[in-house]
């Protein structure tokens, strides 16, 4: 077997990752064509291609048709986030997952949720307001908002033992995502229910997600003090 045939484009990303880190490429540098760097490094130019695509994606080149590839000149570390599945976020604390529905109704949608789609909305909405617990502990507070024109399904869903997390997860793809995160002092409802002291300091969590342009839902959570979300570059 060949040294062409035995390099991933992972080790390819990681040998051009490491000229970059060295200066070899130094910041604004114009890089070498796809091809010329297959030869140079011997392997497939599709294995360049699909390794220069990631180090575009993480930030660390800019990749234009025609212009060829450049070296940022002030490269930004990107970070990938999924969106949590509750159940997977307990059980892998060592926790036993709980979940109870607050409320399920079915309404026009207040103007903080249009605009958190970007649209005026004439058309009513799924709310579901539902608790993930660990250990019979509130753990995040979500309350959600689904679009029955996109997700129709959901109108048929028993949300008293759906978790509408979760089914959205492995059953509504999604091609774009905007996530917000903030601080935000708990109110006497939120506080009674995640049982902290009115006026804690929440972590919260915003998630609007759409698909081919059709708005599928957005959710505001509240996390229990100590929750902590991770993410690897």
């Amino acid at each position: 077997m060949s040294r062409e045939q035995r390099q991933s484009w992972q080790e390819i990303r990681d040998r051009i990752h490491g000229r970059i880190l060295s200066g070899d490429f130094r910041p604004g540098d114009k890089l070498p064509r796809d091809a010329d760097l297959a030869e140079a490094l011997g392997c497939a130019r599709s294995t360049v291609q699909r390794a220069m695509q990631d180090l575009s994606d993480s930030g660390f080149v800019e990749r234009r048709r025609k212009g060829g590839s450049r070296v940022r000149p002030d490269p930004v570390t990107r970070a990938t986030l999924d969106i949590p599945v509750a159940r997977k976020e307990v059980e892998s604390r060592g926790s036993t997952y709980g979940y109870r529905l607050i409320s399920r109704e079915v309404g026009p949608p207040p103007h903080a949720v249009q605009a958190a789609f970007g649209a005026t909305f004439s058309q009513a909405m799924l709310r579901v307001q539902a608790l993930h617990l660990a250990d019979a502990r509130p753990f995040i507070l979500e309350d959600r908002w689904i679009v029955p024109e996109t997700v129709p399904e959901a109108l048929e869903l028993d949300v008293s033992e759906v978790n509408v997390n979760e089914w959205l997860v492995k059953h509504k793809p999604y091609d774009k995502l905007d996530m917000r995160f903030y601080a935000e002092q708990a109110g006497a409802e939120r506080a009674d229910i995640l049982g902290v002291d009115p006026g804690a300091a929440l972590l919260m969590i915003e998630r609007t997600t759409w698909i081919d342009g059709a708005p599928i839902t957005t959710v505001r959570s509240s996390t229990a003090p100590g929750y902590q979300l991770v993410s690897q570059s």
